[in-house]
């Protein structure tokens, strides 16, 4: 398997996993949030499927700044982010598709103005900066689903409330 057949196996699995959450919620739940400090269910919504878009958005580029590249995903409605991941996604497979196994190996940073984040291989900075990130918010809005009593899909196995 190569390195675009692993990565794009993973964009798929784990855009799947986001969709079959953000179907769940209803624009009723767009600004609840379970502690005044919390993002709203449409907001953090919004950053999981942003971070899936960054797989292309900010891959595609030697580097990225967050004082200067990043625009945050500012949607509507949960249908409208279903949409922009069905989107994202397709753009993602056509950005691996159109890369070689040496473009995933080159170094890239992530810096928040003059200060270097971080700077490793994309490869490194898909899992480290936007897998993980994903992963993170997209656990924490599962349990936004738990708090609104919602049914919470099993994304690496089955949840509570699958049989």
């Amino acid at each position: 398997m190569s390195i675009k057949d692993g990565i794009l196996i993973e964009n798929q699995r784990e855009a799947e996993n986001t969709k079959r959450i953000i179907e769940r919620l209803h624009d009723g739940h767009a600004d609840w949030k379970p502690h005044q400090k919390s993002m709203s269910a449409l907001r953090l919504a919004s950053h999981v499927v942003e971070l899936h878009l960054w797989l292309k958005e900010a891959l595609q580029r030697e580097s990225f700044n967050f004082h200067t590249d990043y625009v945050p995903l500012k949607a509507t409605s949960f249908k409208e982010l279903q949409d922009t991941l069905a989107k994202g996604v397709e753009e993602n497979i056509a950005f691996v598709n159109g890369t070689d196994e040496n473009f995933w190996l080159q170094n890239y940073t992530l810096k928040a103005g003059e200060h270097t984040i971080a700077e490793l291989p994309r490869l490194g900075a898909l899992r480290f900066i936007i897998n993980n990130h994903l992963i993170h918010h997209r656990g924490q809005l599962s349990l936004y689903l738990r708090l609104l009593d919602i049914p919470v899909p099993g994304i690496y196995g089955p949840s509570a409330d699958e049989a």
